[in-house]
């Protein structure tokens, strides 16, 4: 489990598929991790032999949320990634979507939330060129960051208190 350039992890995903492996990827901001979130890595895991998690930098997380977020660093949501076993590399980007990352690296299967539909996938159409698959995981009812923030809110807490 590693953070990784997106050079260095093109390179990874070169061998691993020269071996015969099918690399996963997905991508999101992952600023206060829950349940939702890590049943979603779990099930991406499980498409295939090794998951590559595209993270979004604090600027392209303060551009897509505003800008009170992110909650914690990118150094922190990377680490909090790479805690759990089932997710083999981060790699971050600072561009608003992951479309050239996804182009660079070229995965196997790409993994949005059931928030998106295929359509709607960034890089959707990149992976399918390409003979990959897109998959869509439903998400985990009730859980999101931003619900979790105004349930802080509304005990009086801030989102400092949310972080390591």
């Amino acid at each position: 489990m590693s953070l990784l350039s997106s050079s260095l992890a093109k390179n990874k995903v070169y061998k691993l598929k020269k071996n015969g492996k099918v690399v996963v990827f997905t991508n999101g901001c992952f600023d206060l991790i829950h349940k939702g979130h890590t049943t979603y890595l779990k099930k991406a895991r499980l498409l295939g032999d090794f998951l590559i998690v595209g993270l979004n930098s604090d600027d392209s997380v303060s551009n897509l949320k505003g800008e009170n977020r992110p909650i914690n660093s990118v150094e922190k949501r990377s680490a909090n990634l790479l805690k759990l076993d089932y997710v083999d590399v981060v790699v971050i980007f600072e561009e608003k979507t992951p479309r050239k990352l996804i182009n660079e690296i070229c995965p196997n299967i790409l993994v949005k939330g059931g928030d998106y539909t295929k359509e709607e996938v960034v890089g959707a159409d990149q992976v399918l060129k390409n003979g990959g698959e897109v998959v869509i995981i439903p998400l985990v009812p009730g859980y999101s960051t931003t619900k979790m923030i105004n349930e802080l809110k509304e005990k009086g807490l801030t989102s400092q208190d949310c972080t390591d």
